[in-house]
């Protein structure tokens, strides 16, 4: 993860760190919902299979009973998946992304314990006291413009392509070949472009399916395809799952159909992968995508079953 990645101390902001990552949680969690469907309906299989569960339910449960309550879960869980892939977790992506990067340019400042900060060579700030990022008896050089300032009071405003260094109340030194000037301020602005930032806010997954089939781009139309075979898949891994879970045989056999059930289940995802890499290289079109897709889906389902029936 790009966070963990700068070469500047956390030590300060690890709380930060730890809440601004959970935020992408829920997008780490969508592409592997297929796995953990599958493993869940493991789990509570071999539970119910220890203590003879399965039997009881279908003795006081009607095969229509059961089918109905399957239905329900079945749609509750795409519902549930559904909402998370097209709101929460483009929400909380887009969310985690701007904390990110507030975050990385906040340590690209330094450590403002030290009474000093530094912006990427551009500017140095020293100053007295600090609270809540307001900062009081500044002394700032800037090297580009061969500026000496002093003021009273500083900010740093983030906005979404500059870092904002607001100096209130104090004097501008202008020492450089073209000129040589003191000048009173009650406001003085520097502005030092940050173009990464824009690149940051615009990745796959901060659009939904929709959006993400009319976009411009070939990598993010892919996606938005993908997204809905995963829907498709979602759907078959849920039919397969509640199988699964009232499914009574020995836990010998079922240890080897479940290892086999799930590296089916690897394999076409792998194959997936491979289709989104023909698509993205224009190997492959729309309708050969998802043709080629709904096979490999319709062979996981008739190989399954024929496992678990």
């Amino acid at each position: 993860m790009r966070i963990l990645d700068l070469q500047y101390s956390i030590s300060n902001q690890i709380i930060d760190v730890i809440k601004t990552t959970s935020l992408v949680l829920p997008s780490f969690i969508s592409p592997l919902n297929s796995f953990l469907f599958i493993l869940a309906s493991f789990f509570v299989n071999f539970k119910l299979n220890s203590n003879n569960e399965i039997i009881i339910i279908k003795q006081y449960f009607s095969s229509k009973d059961i089918s109905f309550l399957m239905l329900v879960i079945m749609l509750g869980l795409f519902l549930l998946n559904f909402i998370n892939k097209e709101y929460f977790s483009i929400k909380a992506y887009h969310k985690y992304k701007i904390e990110e990067l507030e975050i990385r340019n906040n340590l690209k400042l330094g450590v403002p314990a030290q009474n000093e900060f530094h912006i990427e060579n551009e500017v140095s700030i020293f100053f007295e006291n600090e609270s809540n990022g307001t900062f009081f008896d500044v002394e700032a050089l800037i090297y580009r413009n061969g500026e000496f300032i002093k003021s009273e009071i500083a900010e740093i405003e983030i906005s979404k392509k500059n870092f904002n260094l607001i100096f209130i109340k104090g004097e501008r030194f202008t020492l450089n070949k073209e000129e040589k000037s003191k000048t009173d301020f009650n406001k003085f602005i520097y502005s030092i472009n940050n173009d990464e930032i824009e690149k940051l806010l615009m990745d796959k997954e901060h659009y939904n399916t929709l959006e993400l089939i009319n976009h411009n781009d070939t990598e993010f139309v892919a996606q938005g395809h993908n997204r809905i075979i995963q829907y498709l898949l979602t759907i078959c891994v849920i039919f397969i799952s509640l199988k699964i879970i009232f499914l009574y045989q020995p836990k010998k056999n079922l240890f080897k159909k479940f290892s086999y059930i799930f590296l089916l289940l690897i394999i076409v995802q792998i194959l997936n992968s491979y289709l989104i890499f023909l698509f993205n290289s224009q190997y492959l079109y729309t309708l050969g995508f998802y043709m080629i897709n709904i096979l490999n889906l319709s062979l996981l389902m008739f190989l399954i079953y024929r496992t678990i029936r």
